[in-house]
């Protein structure tokens, strides 16, 4: 296996680092993971990174590249990374060039949903399309988008945020000034608020971690009238920000993934519905709504795949 090309993927996460390497699409090994908090600055992290990948190349000398998805802005020609909310001491963080330093690897950072992209694009949901938009759906609302083959990133390397549009002109106002922003309205967080408030409403004293979405899918699946409302509120708001895509960018299929695209059907039922009743049947009876592929692996996919790719290799076979 030496040989043939292999590469790790790095999922930056708010709480955790998850890295693992690729083998033509499959994890082959993932390594432990390190808590990202417990660092105070990126220095410390990135050497800590760089440890791990070490270990890794070690047992596996054919890795030929390194990818990581970052939560946040990054600059993709030179990874620069502008900022992570979540995490101290990463403001403008050249992180590719300091991998690429200590690890003497061909580097790509890459913002994390983008790498969910392009994992459902190469490897899952929606290989071999041309034209899809992908969304992710947990704490915030992510998402990418392949238009005519190509991934679109945009003049400053932010296109496909569906989160940040906007469902509601008159709503509260976001992080960048954006009111009525879609993650203020679908994210974890703001389902359990509907729906605790919702059952509070209605007399009935559940506690808020008996109404987050995985709890709320089971409710929805036994019938609970209650948990089916707050999911077709969800596919409404959803759906609008979906339908706009459609009619700005026509693609072939929409790929839905993140913790909350676990509730399956009390979901995407309603979510088609709503859908649809917002397109044109000239294109709307091609659309496909497909749940991605991958869960939890998506980052690390992704960015490997992407890395690949940037380096040169075939990807596609």
């Amino acid at each position: 296996m030496s040989d043939l090309p292999l590469a790790i993927g790095i999922d930056f996460g708010g709480t955790s680092v998850k890295t693992g390497v690729l083998y033509r699409g499959n994890l082959i090994e993932e390594a432990p993971r390190i808590d990202t908090q417990k660092f105070e600055t990126a220095a410390p992290l990135i050497q800590e990174i760089n440890e791990l990948i070490h270990d890794l190349r070690e047992k596996h000398p054919g890795i030929k590249a390194i990818g990581v998805g970052m939560p946040g802005f990054v600059d993709f020609p030179t990874g620069l990374v502008h900022n992570l909310t979540n995490v101290k001491g990463w403001q403008k963080i050249p992180l590719k060039k300091e991998l690429s330093d200590l690890t003497q690897l061909p580097v790509t950072v890459e913002n994390d949903a983008n790498c969910m992209t392009y994992a459902e694009w190469k490897r899952g949901a929606g290989r071999g399309l041309k034209h899809l938009v992908a969304i992710t759906l947990g704490t915030g609302v992510g998402g990418g988008l392949v238009i005519d083959g190509r991934m679109v990133r945009g003049a400053n390397f932010v296109a496909g945020e569906l989160g940040q549009s906007s469902i509601d002109y008159k709503g509260s106002e976001g992080e960048y000034g954006n009111r009525g922003s879609l993650e203020d309205y679908v994210g974890n967080q703001q389902i359990t608020d509907l729906a605790h408030s919702a059952y509070t409403n209605d007399g009935q004293a559940k506690k808020r971690h008996e109404c987050e979405p995985a709890q709320l899918a089971t409710l929805a699946l036994q019938g609970d009238p209650i948990a089916l409302s707050i999911w077709d509120q969800v596919a409404q708001m959803l759906s609008t920000a979906l339908m706009n895509c459609c009619w700005l960018l026509n693609p072939e299929a929409i790929v839905i993934g993140g913790g909350v695209a676990n509730a399956g059907p009390t979901l995407f039922t309603p979510l088609e519905k709503h859908l649809r009743a917002q397109l044109s049947p000239a294109f709307k009876e091609n659309l496909r709504i497909l749940p991605a592929r991958f869960s939890n692996e998506a980052g690390i996919v992704g960015a490997a795949t992407l890395a690949l790719e940037e380096a040169g290799f075939n990807v596609d076979d």
